[in-house]
């Protein structure tokens, strides 16, 4: 009997519309809280940064908070993302899984999944460790920068294309993509200029606090 609700009201065209319509709009707000806590991580460390401060146990509290809550909004976008998929595909059929916008998106959330393994499980661990980005060994510090890179860009990427409704079946897979590598590269680069100039202020300060040490 519930089985023969359940099905009647998957055949109900107006049913599915308002159900929808209330994934989408839990999508779209675990999207919102991802972007706004991956941007305000992103500029807190940047600011750190420059200002070459060292990460205290309350920082690395907070990061790992940020970390746990981007972790929510990741799982809680793949289970709205599978149902909207679901709920669009007992409307079209299999057809709509040859949608390139869709294979866009499900590539770069894809992408996300295990960079944020990489953060959770190699990064951040690493950061706390050193206590700063610009004391982690090179090749860390090459990964931190470049997972941080691919994180940010690929958020607001993800973001654009699940606005961008006019972006379905109009452009192939690799025009949609086109961009994403070449943004999360300059993210990657203008981090890593970011992180030369503050090692380089670094390196310049050190004999400065050495004399007035001596002094």
């Amino acid at each position: 009997m519930a089985i023969n609700t359940i099905m009647s009201l998957l055949e109900n065209k107006e049913f599915l519309e308002f159900l929808r319509l209330g994934v989408i709009y839990v999508h779209l707000v675990a999207c919102c809280v991802a972007i706004g806590l991956v941007l305000t991580s992103d500029v807190a460390m940047v600011r750190d940064l420059l200002k070459r401060k060292v990460l205290t146990e309350h920082d690395n509290a907070h990061m790992e908070s940020l970390q746990r809550s981007v972790i929510v909004s990741l799982i809680a976008l793949w289970v709205t993302g599978i149902a909207v998929v679901g709920i669009d595909y007992l409307e079209k059929g299999v057809e709509y899984f040859m949608n390139p916008k869709l294979q866009a998106k499900v590539i770069i959330v894809a992408l996300l999944t295990y960079n944020g393994i990489l953060l959770h499980r190699l990064v951040l661990p690493a950061l706390q460790k050193a206590g700063s980005l610009l004391n982690l060994r090179f090749s860390a510090r090459m990964l931190a920068l470049a997972c941080g890179s691919l994180s940010a860009v690929s958020w607001m990427y993800a973001a654009m294309l699940g606005v961008g409704r006019p972006l379905a079946w109009k452009y192939s897979l690799s025009e949609l993509l086109m961009a994403y590598p070449v943004l999360i590269a300059l993210g990657f680069l203008t981090m890593l200029v970011l992180t030369q100039r503050a090692k380089q202020q670094d390196v310049c300060v050190a004999p400065a606090r050495a004399v007035a040490s001596a002094c």
